[in-house]
């Protein structure tokens, strides 16, 4: 199983601290910012020791592609109300992009953004629009994070994500994050994963899904609300989370938990240790 989590980037050790982080869980993949997801304000990519921790990756057999960067959040391409916001969502991207070329991961998750006071066809064409400014190399991929509907999100129905792609200048160079707690509170029986695939399939195509977020959901189905919980302590519950995280279709698919911390720390090593488990054995040992 290809598992992980969100882990921390900072100083003196940054991305080398990133993998050893990663590593402390048992995780074989993982998921980071290269910097604060509110802000702009990013270290250049020489001071991050990228070899160093590229250097560890190699030692443990994770591939950079098991390396995973989250966009910022206050990059918006569905906002057409904001000229400043729209020239931001266009050039911090590009940035970003290029220090993921740079550093040598692969995947970028993004979020397809809100359309704040116009509509939803409004913020599909503006994020559209808004992609096909930026230019993405050959190595990178930006993968749109399916999300839970709250407030003007777009990108919380299979076929919103599809209208993106398919409009795309550079079609091959992205791909969706799906991500369990949105699409739980999003509407989709997430009980039921075999067919909440077979329906990706039909409206985006199995191939286009390169990252899933696995995490349970304080809130109930079509809340939209967006509430992650830890695994096997919300709505969708630990042993749906553990059949969809040992699905077969998506074996070759990074699984990266963002879990709340509990009592200030993170609960990754023991969640990553339930979900890996041997389900029976497990059972037996109650």
């Amino acid at each position: 199983m290809i598992i992980g989590c969100h882990v921390q980037m900072k100083a003196p050790d940054f991305l080398k601290g990133s993998v050893k982080e990663a590593l402390s869980y048992g995780c074989n993949a993982f998921m980071l910012y290269t910097g604060a997801p509110q802000n702009t304000k990013r270290r250049d990519t020489r001071e991050l020791k990228i070899q160093e921790a590229a250097a560890l990756m190699q030692a443990n057999d994770l591939p950079m592609d098991r390396m995973i960067i989250h966009a910022p959040y206050i990059i918006n391409p569905a906002n057409s109300t904001k000229e400043s916001v729209m020239e931001l969502a266009v050039s911090f991207l590009q940035q970003e992009i290029q220090r993921v070329h740079e550093i040598g991961a692969k995947y970028l998750v993004l979020h397809p953004g809100s359309y704040t006071i116009t509509d939803t066809e409004t913020g599909i064409h503006t994020a559209i629009s808004q992609l096909n400014k930026v230019e993405v190399p050959d190595d990178v991929m930006i993968t749109l994070e399916t999300m839970a509907g709250k407030g003007s999100e777009i990108g919380w129905q299979f076929e919103q994500l599809a209208e993106i792609l398919s409009n795309l200048k550079q079609k091959d160079r992205y791909g969706v994050c799906l991500d369990t707690c949105h699409i739980n509170d999003a509407g989709y029986d997430v009980t039921k994963f075999d067919d909440v695939l077979d329906e990706f399939d039909h409206v985006i195509g199995l191939n286009k899904l390169k990252v899933i977020h696995l995490n349970d959901s304080l809130n109930p189905r079509g809340s939209h609300k967006d509430r992650h919980a830890n695994i096997g302590k919300g709505t969708i519950g630990f042993d749906t989370l553990y059949a969809i995280a040992h699905n077969k279709r998506i074996d070759h698919i990074a699984k990266i938990l963002e879990t709340p911390y509990v009592d200030g720390k993170p609960p990754y090593k023991e969640e990553i240790a339930a979900l890996t488990s041997n389900k029976q054995l497990r059972i037996q040992a109650q």
